[in-house]
């Protein structure tokens, strides 16, 4: 939709019962459940879907994993896919791959890519993060775009290339897409230059209808519903040193996991709501009192802020807190990826 792309959504595909339960709140129908090797080359051509986009399991590629690579079993459903394309009567004509960082060094990208060179697909790779695109918010990501001959990419100068900007995708003098995944009050800010974490924050009222929207509660006040979201001074004891934190008027974020909100380290940013407490100076001095800083974490509106989601985007009255981020946590950045899939789906001039 923001890539305002006229096509339309033959399929979804998930295993996930409570991604499948948001899918349907938000577009109105269900993906397909189950075991995607069950599918066969037939069921597919069935389809006759012209692209296809992919976003097959992280967790063989990660670096917080045991990088099995290919060895893992949830390497095999994205395998196991890419092998029926040479058997269908009608395969796609453009591919998108997306996967975390680390993906383009291993087994399965290498088979990928053998896949796609003997089926005549053209390919441009991409490492890309939505600070790149103005969101102060850090999640590079790895990203496949293929076409089948005689289709071609715009700029064809850059295939079988592994790219780390997005100009080529967004030309410089070209904004729109790139202004479209931002709040309207900064639209009107420096080009390409970061903005702060307040623009993508909640406020006091908005937090309290997020609570009765989301959870059919009603709060007390927005010092109740913060509080759901503030961080334990006994987590804060444990693993202060080793969590990343930043302030309203910080312009980079760290990446969210799906582990969010249950665990502290490394698993995304804490925020500071004490503006004035300088939290270096403290720290250089040895006399950081961390429970000084009113950390707490982002809620899940905020963190799909960060992602670009739009503002209608929501969850069904029975996902848990717990449930809403880890599906945030394992969601793509609409910022990134609808340059790129306009790019996919341009033709030629």
């Amino acid at each position: 939709m923001r890539a305002d792309i006229h096509a339309n959504i033959v399929e979804a595909f998930d295993i996930n019962d409570r991604a499948n339960d948001v899918y349907m709140h938000n577009f109105g129908c269900r993906p397909f459940q189950g075991n995607i090797q069950s599918l066969s080359a037939a069921e597919l051509d069935k389809y006759a879907a012209h692209a296809w986009l992919l976003s097959p399991p992280c967790q063989p590629y990660t670096r917080q994993g045991l990088r099995k690579d290919s060895a893992d079993a949830r390497a095999s459903s994205f395998t196991w896919i890419l092998e029926l394309i040479p058997q269908m009567r009608q395969p796609p004509i453009m591919l998108f791959v997306e996967n975390v960082v680390g993906f383009e060094i291993s087994n399965t990208h290498k088979h990928m890519m053998d896949i796609f060179a003997k089926n005549t697909f053209v390919t441009q790779e991409y490492i890309l993060s939505p600070l790149q695109f103005r969101i102060p918010y850090s999640r590079p990501r790895y990203f496949c775009l293929a076409k089948r001959k005689p289709i071609s990419f715009k700029n064809p100068s850059l295939n079988y290339q592994l790219c780390h900007t997005l100009t080529p995708i967004v030309p410089l003098e070209d904004k729109t897409l790139i202004d479209a995944c931002l709040p309207e009050k900064v639209k009107e800010e420096s080009y390409l230059s970061c903005l702060s974490i307040s623009n993508f924050l909640e406020t006091s009222g908005s937090l309290m209808g997020f609570e009765q929207d989301y959870h059919g509660k009603e709060a007390d006040g927005s010092v109740d519903f913060l509080e759901k979201f503030a961080v334990p001074y006994s987590l804060i004891e444990r693993w202060g040193s080793a969590v990343d934190i930043v302030y309203p008027s910080s312009k980079r974020c760290c990446c969210f996991t799906k582990s969010y909100f249950r665990y502290v380290k490394g698993t995304g940013s804490l925020l500071a709501t004490s503006e004035n407490f300088n939290y270096e100076a403290a720290k250089s001095t040895g006399t950081c009192f961390m429970k000084d800083l009113g950390l707490r974490y982002f809620t899940p509106r905020e963190v799909a802020n960060l992602h670009s989601f739009p503002l209608d985007f929501c969850f069904p009255e029975h996902i848990t807190i717990r449930q809403q981020y880890a599906l945030l946590g394992n969601s793509l950045s609409i910022a990134v990826v609808a340059p790129l899939l306009q790019y996919l789906f341009t033709e030629p001039t």
